[in-house]
């Protein structure tokens, strides 16, 4: 069975990262983009990450520009974004797709692991998904993620356990990592 260690993704500049590097500890893997109307989850993912990272807590941040085009900038143009507006510390990677025939083989198994089961109730999550539906038309049955700052907790072994649509409340992502902390 895999784990969360066995894929390597590129950093900011290109290199190889293993993520057996992050094993023993709980990690947040959110793909990010810097013109969404989700942007502003930097914010508590820093305060989460400030908090508890000394408790083994660590956020992968993965940019992609799939949806809406919210992250059109370099890696080094998102990197200086996230750092000045936010003052985000956790570490960011190399810009990449999530979905398609593109899509990076750590988000095409996070979300095979835990798949998509809609945005919640309400009537901007209606239309969020409405609006996600027609954009990752194109990919088909490889449209692994649906919007920007999706996020997947993965336990001290690798493993997923759960799975954060962008539209659910940063308190209780923060109360899940706690739990498993």
């Amino acid at each position: 069975m895999a784990t969360m260690y066995d894929f390597n993704v590129k950093d900011r500049k290109g290199g190889q990262v293993s993520l057996k590097d992050y094993e023993g500890k709980v990690v947040l893997v959110v793909n990010t983009a810097t013109g969404c109307g989700f942007t502003p989850h930097y914010e508590p993912l820093e305060a989460m990450y400030r908090e508890l990272r000394d408790k083994g807590f660590e956020i992968l941040d993965f940019p992609c520009n799939q949806f809406a085009n919210q992250a059109p900038g370099s890696e080094d143009e998102i990197h200086e974004f996230c750092t000045m507006k936010f003052g985000t510390e956790f570490p960011q990677f190399g810009k990449i797709d999530v979905n398609g025939d593109s899509a990076d083989p750590l988000f095409a198994w996070l979300a095979t692991e835990k798949p998509f089961e809609g945005f919640g109730k309400g009537l901007k999550n209606a239309a969020l998904e409405k609006y996600a539906a027609t954009n990752n038309k194109k990919f088909g049955d490889k449209a692994y993620i649906k919007w920007n700052f999706t996020k997947f907790l993965i336990d001290r072994e690798g493993n997923v356990v759960s799975r954060f649509e962008p539209t659910v409340d940063m308190k209780e992502v923060e109360d899940k990592v706690k739990a498993i902390l």
